[in-house]
């Protein structure tokens, strides 16, 4: 965790509501950080359903393997996450600490160990002492309270410089339903059908297939459409959590995704993980320029994302923001490495809204002072049209700065 705050932070962060049915608290286990907290407990009541998607990555973390066998059961009591250890490339050691957290959490808690889900994030290959939660998670099970998300978002932070909450309301029925959520997430995001660690939290009554259909196709857009590094964790998490109390206020219970009753609830939950990406964006290690990559024009949307995730993933490209250097050719050589359908002589490009590039070749009103002076804001906006179709994709990302490498060239010392 940074102690100079990213300066793309947002500049206010939002009252949470209480969400009825969750309590949250935290505590300093000394997993690996002095002097911070770095566990959190969140308990839910009886009933509530759980979703999640997590890392493709063949190398995944104990955790990660833990809630894949758990999500079937499709309840949750409780989550319980760590910062500063991975508890990734551990072996049967690290499906030890796994079990032995989830025992001493279930008897914390008082249900099942089927009920309990779990992260970590940190530094990979080591072993994690899950002994070091015996009595801490028994104390917070007693003191957790249904508030204080800023809190609970504090204590998953790793080299994040700010935590990153996201709220919404929307009405449901007759009731009014809140939606919460909280990730962590600053370098190795290359998310691929997951996320950092993100945590969603609902009132509303939503049943567990229901709610993992909405998280699968919630996260194409949001969270797989950040990139700071090109590089997947092995320990991305996204669990949803639904308590279903809203349905005392005449929230009707939803047992399909399809239902046309939760058109203004998707709309409300997609906005919420795509604040929390964007957060995560703002966050890169190091990063000054904030970057929103448009590619339109191709022959498919999924065509759109290939090439926007190349722009987005080269260092060229990256390197060239951060010296605020308008340089298109870099753009023009990560469209062409993209291995998707492209002609060199319909390509246009434009930086925050000055085309620099048209049908193959510089524009022929290019301003060089003109383009510098845009390039110096802190939210970068790089268009690229194709002309070939009607295919159009955005994805988000950063620029790589010298601190990226400062940060992750000693990162486990």
């Amino acid at each position: 965790m940074s102690s100079a705050v990213s300066p793309l932070a947002p500049k206010a962060v939002p009252d949470m509501p209480v969400i009825a049915g969750i309590r949250l608290a935290t505590a300093e286990a000394g997993i690996r950080y002095k002097n911070r907290t770095d566990v959190l407990l969140a308990v839910m009541d009886k009933g509530t359903a759980v979703a999640g998607v997590f890392t493709k990555s063949k190398c995944p973390s104990a955790p990660v393997e833990w809630c894949r066998a758990k999500l079937k059961g499709g309840k949750a009591r409780a989550l319980v996450v760590n910062s500063g250890n991975a508890n990734a490339f551990t072996g049967k050691t690290g499906r030890a600490s796994t079990a032995l957290t989830a025992k001493i959490a279930a008897k914390a808690v008082g249900c099942s160990e089927g009920e309990i889900f779990l992260a970590s994030t940190g530094v990979i290959g080591e072993p994690l002492d899950a002994t070091k939660f015996d009595g801490v998670l028994g104390r917070l099970a007693e003191t957790a309270e249904p508030r204080d998300y800023l809190a609970a978002a504090k204590a998953i932070m790793t080299t994040d410089t700010f935590p990153k909450v996201a709220t919404a309301t929307v009405k449901l029925g007759k009731a009014r339903v809140t939606i919460n959520g909280m990730a962590k997430g600053a370098g190795m995001i290359a998310p691929d059908m997951a996320t950092m660690l993100s945590f969603i939290f609902t009132d509303a009554p939503i049943a567990p297939a229901a709610l993992q259909a909405l998280l699968k196709s919630g996260v194409e857009d949001t969270f797989n459409a950040v990139t700071i590094d090109g590089d997947t964790s092995t320990s991305d998490t996204l669990l949803a959590f639904a308590t279903g109390a809203a349905a005392g206020q005449g929230a009707p219970k939803i047992s399909r995704a399809s239902d046309p009753r939760l058109k203004a609830f998707v709309k409300a939950f997609n906005q919420v993980l795509a604040n929390l990406a964007e957060q995560v964006a703002r966050d890169g290690e190091g990063a000054r320029k904030l970057v929103e990559i448009t590619v339109e024009g191709a022959k498919t949307k999924a065509s759109a994302r290939k090439i926007a995730m190349s722009i987005a993933n080269s260092p060229l490209v990256k390197t060239a923001i951060a010296g605020e250097d308008a340089n298109w050719g870099r753009v023009v050589m990560a469209v062409g490495k993209a291995g998707e359908p492209a002609d060199r002589d319909k390509l246009s490009i434009s930086f925050n809204g000055i085309r620099v590039a048209k049908s193959g070749a510089r524009d022929p009103d290019y301003d060089e002072a003109q383009v510098s002076e845009a390039m110096k804001a802190p939210e970068i906006a790089i268009k690229v049209s194709l002309g070939l179709g009607k295919g159009r994709d955005r994805v988000l990302t950063c620029d790589l700065t010298k601190e990226y490498v400062a940060i992750n060239g000693d990162y486990r010392s």
